[in-house]
């Protein structure tokens, strides 16, 4: 109930400050050439009386405005672009990309929030759960996602001496385990994984030697750990935020993408690597169904998503039903890399911002997430009416120009879900 109440307050203040950003942005005079009007969300009476932001399912999907210059390009109906790591960790979590001296005084005090629950003697955690979950500053994202991941202690004398050790413990693991890629019975294993590192993302950053030589190491050595499940596609991308944000720390380019690994010090590559890890196999350790044999954890969440959404809205689901589209061949992908393809990298770290700090964040509550995701494009969705232009549309949502606005709507909105839903919960039946 703590943590309800305490996650139910921090949605209210995000909801709210959208809207006010909204009504802000209203207020200013149109550019010369101004951007389609857009649907304001509206505030419903969630169940308790509360007021909470809704989203009328009878409109179509339209991005929040959001803080970021950037966020204020309309959607357009066109296929995603590729996600380039360009300011992936920018936004409204950055003071220095805010337009207006009142946001980012506001930031700023964020920022000053974190660092003092950061730097005290004992962290508190869930404060910490509780401001990170509409955002985290970009100079404190590294710190906090490994606290809120539990890789670091609260404490913050322990934590040099923890870091130190599962550091050593990880290249301990790449010294013992590393040489047998080449046997026979792990390589099938490396191969599959060489093979899909260059397909799963465009960035420039990722398709270095050096990262790549990283990922490989990273992803093997998790999968000899793991024997029940050893390595299936799809962990590959789990491990993108991490890294992104991790390496961010030792890059002083605003652009991540243009950064060239390396010249970052090895020893600092080396913590990067190491953090990496531990914090993807801490993230793995909670959804491990989702890649044993047949991956019945997957299975699993896209029927209750299935059901979520049949008792959300009929009509959509119907509709999906009519054409013959099966929420395995476009949800599948969604639990499988937690939307880390749907979208641009810069949204996916801002989305694991509130997925670290929300309880059950990764399993859960994800659920609630993709069933938002879904319903947000359901004028899109209602106004085809071919097989296959429906489902490649729900294959590639053109999700190119999202920002942390349209993330922080897309939450708000899952966890009014979760709130409506949760007490009867016949899609999370085991």
């Amino acid at each position: 109930m703590a943590a309800e109440s305490l996650n139910t307050e921090v949605v209210m203040e995000t909801a709210h400050r959208v809207l006010r950003n909204h009504s802000q942005r209203q207020e200013r005079p149109p550019p010369r050439e101004a951007p389609q009007p857009r649907a304001e969300p509206a505030l419903a009476p969630a169940p308790g009386g509360d007021l909470r932001l809704v989203k009328s399912v009878s409109e179509s999907h339209t991005p929040c405005p959001a803080e970021s210059a950037s966020d204020t390009v309309p959607l357009q109906r066109s296929r995603s672009l590729p996600h380039s790591a360009a300011g992936a960790l920018g936004g409204t979590s950055d003071p220095s990309t805010l337009g207006s001296s009142a946001s980012s005084d506001r930031e700023a005090s964020r920022l000053d929030k974190f660092r003092q629950l950061i730097t005290g003697p004992h962290t508190d955690l869930e404060e910490l759960r509780k401001l990170s979950w509409s955002g985290i500053p970009k100079a404190v994202r590294p710190i906090t996602w490994k606290l809120l991941s539990g890789y670091l202690p609260a404490n913050a004398d322990r934590r040099p001496a923890t870091l130190q050790r599962k550091q050593t413990e990880y290249f301990a693991f790449i010294e013992r385990y590393y040489d047998s890629r080449n046997d026979e019975a792990h390589q099938d294993t490396f191969r599959q994984i060489h093979i899909d590192i260059p397909r799963m993302s465009p960035e420039a950053l990722l398709l270095q030697p050096g990262v790549t030589e990283i990922f490989e190491r990273i992803l093997f050595i998790w999968a000899i750990r793991h024997p029940a499940s050893g390595y299936v596609q799809g962990i590959n991308d789990l491990v993108t935020p991490f890294f992104v944000v991790f390496i961010c720390e030792h890059i002083e380019e605003d652009d991540a993408d243009a950064a060239d690994v390396s010249r970052v010090p090895a020893d600092a590559l080396h913590s990067v690597e190491a953090d990496t890890f531990w914090c993807v196999s801490r993230l793995l350790d909670g959804i491990q169904d989702n890649y044993t044999f047949a991956q019945p954890g997957i299975q699993m969440k896209v029927r209750m998503l299935e059901e979520l959404v049949s008792r959300i809205d009929e009509h959509v689901h119907r509709h999906l039903e009519r054409h013959e589209v099966r929420y395995l061949q476009f949800a599948f992908r969604w639990m499988n890399n937690l939307l880390t393809r749907e979208l641009p990298l810069r949204c996916a770290v801002r989305l694991w911002d509130t997925y670290q700090a929300e309880p059950e964040g990764f399993s859960r509550f994800h659920l609630y997430v993709c069933a938002a995701f879904l319903l947000s494009w359901r004028k899109e969705i209602l106004e085809e009416g071919d097989f296959q232009e429906l489902l490649l549309f729900l294959q590639n949502l053109p999700t190119a120009h999202w920002g942390d606005g349209d993330v922080s709507l897309l939450l708000a909105e899952a966890y009014r879900l979760k709130f409506a839903f949760a007490d009867a919960p016949s899609h999370y039946k085991k």
